[in-house]
């Protein structure tokens, strides 16, 4: 019954939000809030936890559904992971990523300094590990949900659009490698780990922790981004894989599982292996193939909306959050944001316009600032209300982001020579 309600209240939500030409995932977020404390435990609090009930078979089903989710949402975003830029956008492309990046984060880390931040550590933070996870919250950029708003608005096989993409993918390979180590980083100084760092007697929440979980990450992806996709081919191609032969949708799930399983083994994140093993299975093929396919609409149908739901099940909006301070991190965070991007098209030789543009459709931070907010908090990083708050920032950005680009008409849309679009807004909002 748990599972059903929020297939229905994510996949119902998530459709309203589909016709508002808005994103669905935010959608299925905002249908497992309305199961969580925030609405139905308000209205009736027995219902919502005979319906949830915490420490129970329930709970420990819908944790491991939810863990699938986010593996398999990791992995098709992984799967989708392409150059989609060229070389006449090259010079805007990277210019946008250095400045979109770099600046947010150093931002976060002033930021810091301006808060209180202990009052926001999980019971696992610490000073590196929030501030980690704070800067990327600032930098972040959503792939699935700005592709999701330009593919709804004919706009995604235009210039602009990949100047879009190849910075948020960019931004996002290294952003998650910095989320692996602000884990990895996580917990109390002194604790045992799991796998290779265990054996070698690093401690946990040291230097030479961070250290380690810096190095093993960044070698975990250099190594499978050089050979994953050659020795992938030649696994699948084997006549002795059985499962291939069997199942090509199986052979890439294995797959997918097996490569978590040897991020496990060095100390990486499970996310992240899987979102490894998806580079690898999207970089073998130009197009994707029948079982990439099959994959993605089964864990579209059912785990990713349940992940989601999950999400705005936990989100608590009337005990702890603040909505002051929500408003200030929500106006820092978009405007240092828009503000760092604009600077690195016009540094680039972009227009004020389409510079403007550029700056409004970066700042969706959507599904991958989701992933950020409740990976951080399952580590124990950050506390139930800033959980909230980052949460609120994703389904916010990529509202305001949303609506922006929604009042583009595709008649405005024009391609300077150097190959990037512009986008007239027919009215542009003063609060955008």
């Amino acid at each position: 019954m748990a599972l059903a309600a929020l297939l229905l209240a994510a996949h119902g939500v998530g459709s309203i939000f589909a016709r508002l030409r808005q994103p669905r995932a935010i959608g299925e977020v905002v249908g497992g809030l309305l199961l969580g404390a925030t609405l139905l435990g308000a209205l009736a609090p027995g219902v919502q936890s005979w319906l949830f009930p915490e420490k129970s078979p329930t709970a420990t089903v819908l944790a491991a559904v939810g863990q699938l989710g986010l593996l398999l949402l990791m992995f098709v975003i992984g799967t989708e992971i392409k150059t989609v830029f060229d070389r006449k956008e090259r010079r805007t492309v990277t210019s946008v990523f250095v400045t979109g990046m770099l600046i947010p984060f150093a931002a976060g880390i002033a930021l810091l300094q301006l808060i209180d931040q202990r009052s926001h550590w999980g019971p696992n933070g610490n000073k590196t590990s929030f501030l980690l996870v704070f800067a990327i919250a600032m930098a972040i950029t959503s792939i699935p949900v700005i592709s999701r708003i330009m593919f709804d608005l004919g706009i995604l096989d235009t210039a602009f659009a990949r100047i879009v993409l190849g910075v948020a993918v960019l931004e996002d390979l290294l952003l998650y490698v910095v989320l692996v180590v602000a884990i990895g980083y996580a917990g109390t100084e002194g604790g045992t780990l799991f796998g290779l760092p265990g054996a070698l007697g690093i401690d946990a929440g040291t230097g030479s922790d961070m250290v380690y979980h810096l190095l093993a990450t960044a070698g975990f992806l250099a190594v499978f981004l050089l050979a994953g996709p050659v020795g992938y081919q030649r696994l699948r191609g084997l006549e002795l894989n059985l499962i291939q032969r069997s199942s090509p949708i199986a052979h890439q799930f294995t797959f997918m599982i097996l490569t978590t399983i040897a991020g496990l083994a060095l100390g990486v994140e499970a996310f992240f292996g899987a979102f490894v093993a998806g580079i690898v299975v999207g970089a073998t093929k130009s197009e994707p193939s029948e079982a990439t396919l099959a994959i993605k609409s089964f864990s579209l149908a059912f785990f990713i909306p349940v992940y989601f739901a999950m999400i705005g099940l936990e989100l608590d909006l009337l005990h702890g959050f603040s909505l002051g301070f929500f408003a200030f991190f929500l106006l820092a965070a978009c405007s240092i944001k828009a503000l760092s991007v604009y600077f690195g098209a016009r540094v680039a030789g972009e227009s004020n316009r389409s510079s403007r543009n550029l700056a409004v459709a970066m700042n969706a931070r959507g599904g991958p600032g989701i992933i950020v907010a409740s990976t951080a908090f399952a580590a124990g990083i950050i506390d139930r209300p800033f959980y909230a708050v980052l949460i609120l920032l994703a389904v916010v950005s990529s509202l305001l982001a949303g609506s922006w680009l929604e009042r583009v008409p595709r008649e405005h849309l024009r391609v300077r020579s150097e190959g990037v679009a512009e986008v007239e807004p027919a009215a542009v909002p003063a609060a955008s």
